[in-house]
């Protein structure tokens, strides 16, 4: 555990040079929430709605640091440490070259546990924020959708034969998810044979059940999401575990 947290130390303090993810996991959930709270306030997200537009959004907002991080950050780190023979020395020393995927994975998921806190905070001190819905529900949701994307970096990063190809298709799904999954565009205003098309996404699934978590609707109507992206978390691990390159 030493090493782990030594390597964690390390990782953690290169990613925080970068700025990358303060940027797109941090700072822009916050600007898009300040954004649409300024814009529409505490009017109800749709006439006789009991929740405001933010109430209604915080769930697809807070998808936001999970898809930077998993669908963007992880495959571009995974992949050019490979291309630096970063995973391959780790192979001929004491520290297994998956404690580096372990600590990369945790600083992401702290990454977006950070997200959400400052969201929460932002929301209720300027926007009279409360959560409709369960806790529990939420935070359930949120580890779902996690996973899932999670799943999905790590299987692009693993078999991408460089970093290039690992960023092209990191980028393709990561604006794709970011743009059409509801994240920033409101899936209820998009035209419904659009919607039936951005249903495909993965974060669109992950974004319903985060809304309907955090409205209070009940976990049953979001039973299809929660089986599809538990589907895509169990092929994209196979993927990744079955045609992983460490060099």
């Amino acid at each position: 555990m030493k090493s782990y947290f030594t390597m964690l130390k390390t990782e953690l303090k290169l990613s925080l040079r970068g700025m990358d993810m303060v940027i797109f996991a941090i700072c822009m959930p916050i600007v898009i929430l300040i954004v649409l709270g300024l814009i529409y306030g505490d009017k109800p997200a749709f006439e006789g709605a009991s929740y405001t537009f933010v109430e209604q959004s915080f769930g697809a907002i807070a998808s936001i640091a999970i898809v930077a991080g998993g669908v963007m950050g992880l495959p571009l780190v995974i992949s050019d440490y490979r291309e630096k023979q970063v995973l391959k020395r780790y192979q001929v020393t004491p520290i297994r070259p998956i404690k580096l995927l372990l600590v990369q994975v945790t600083i992401y998921t702290l990454y977006a546990i950070l997200s959400l806190i400052t969201l929460v905070i932002v929301a209720r001190l300027f926007f009279s924020f409360s959560m409709q819905g369960s806790l529990g529900e939420f935070i359930f949701g949120w580890l779902i959708v996690l996973i899932s994307m999670f799943s999905i970096g790590i299987m692009v990063g693993g078999i991408a034969k460089n970093t290039k190809i690992a960023g092209i298709i990191a980028s393709l799904l990561y604006f794709h998810m970011l743009i059409f999954s509801g994240a920033t565009l409101p899936y209820e205003i998009m035209p419904v044979p659009m919607q039936k098309i951005v249903d495909i996404l993965p974060l669109t699934q992950g974004i319903k059940i985060l809304k309907a978590a955090s409205l209070g609707t009940p976990l049953e109507s979001t039973l299809l999401p929660i089986i599809i992206l538990g589907c895509i978390s169990l092929v994209c691990s196979f993927i990744a575990i079955r045609f992983f390159r460490w060099e």
